[in-house]
């Protein structure tokens, strides 16, 4: 159960899909503390059901667990000043429910999920771009492991969306051969309750 507990977190974190791996480019990332949230960002606006569509992220994870790449749908709520934040995604045709609690920090927009483990410094989310009712843009960081993920209301997104999600990844020094587009289709919303894994810190 540990494994398997581990094996989705890591999915939920840096998920990919098949491709060949490309050499790293000389520029560094650039990051998070760089990125700019979203401004005057309203968490209520943002609550809601968002569709994954796309990951970009150098992580090593992305080619071992291209294979478990399933349709994931996020389900965000606000809960006070934090988000509470539902991620439903396939394993193995099982439906699993990963429970998060996205506490706030000083800056608008961005927020903090504290980790399990003691000496974890948790992950750094940051809505950078965002109008609510068609995309977001979203960035993750958990120590050196970065990532930048689209999120849709519904699909498909149109062509101008997606390419202000390829500049977002050029803009942080990733690339096209960093960028994985997930499954369309075969998406779940409800799991019984011995498939949930609940992150929330009580």
């Amino acid at each position: 159960m540990l494994l398997l507990r581990t094996a989705l977190l890591t999915l939920l974190l840096v998920p990919g899909t098949p491709g060949q791996r490309q050499k790293k480019p000389a520029l560094p990332l650039v990051p998070i503390d760089k990125i700019q949230p979203q401004a005057n960002f309203n968490p209520l606006q943002f609550s809601g059901t968002w569709l994954l569509v796309a990951v970009a992220s150098k992580c090593s994870n992305l080619l071992e667990s291209s294979h478990r790449s399933e349709a994931t749908l996020m389900q965000v709520a606000v809960s006070g000043p934090a988000l509470a934040v539902n991620t439903f995604r396939k394993l193995d045709g099982i439906c699993w429910q990963i429970k998060q609690k996205y506490e706030p920090t000083k800056l608008q927009g961005r927020y903090h999920l504290q980790g399990r483990r003691k000496r974890s410094r948790g992950v750094e989310v940051v809505v950078g771009d965002t109008n609510y009712h068609q995309y977001a843009i979203l960035y993750y960081q958990r120590d050196q492991q970065f990532s930048i993920k689209l999120y849709a209301r519904s699909l498909p997104l149109s062509d101008d969306v997606l390419s202000k999600y390829e500049q977002h990844v050029t803009d942080a020094t990733l690339s096209e051969d960093f960028t994985f587009y997930f499954p369309t289709y075969g998406f779940c919303d409800s799991s019984h309750d011995f498939q949930i894994l609940d992150e929330v810190k009580s």
